[in-house]
């Protein structure tokens, strides 16, 4: 490997703040801020809006439309087309 190239790779403490967890995992992400974690060491820190803890995909809460719904959906908008033949 060429010297000075590649990017620390060390731990980091990344927070998901819509679901208030913490993970501290190995990353070469570019930081300046630092937070102490619950193991009494200080981490660089990076803030998430959006994680596997909050993302509605992976917590279930997903909200789905019924196939149903868009059928009627779809015939409620154009049910006047069907008549009118040109």
């Amino acid at each position: 490997m060429k010297p000075d190239i590649h990017p620390t790779y060390r731990p980091v403490l990344f927070h998901d703040v819509a679901a208030d967890a913490y993970w501290l995992i190995g990353s070469t992400v570019e930081t300046d801020k630092t937070r102490q974690h619950s193991d009494g060491n200080t981490y660089p820190y990076v803030t998430l809006d959006v994680s596997s803890a909050s993302h509605p995909i992976y917590t279930g809460q997903q909200r789905q439309v019924t196939s149903e719904g868009r059928v009627a959906g779809f015939n409620k908008r154009f049910a006047g087309f069907a008549g009118a033949k040109a």
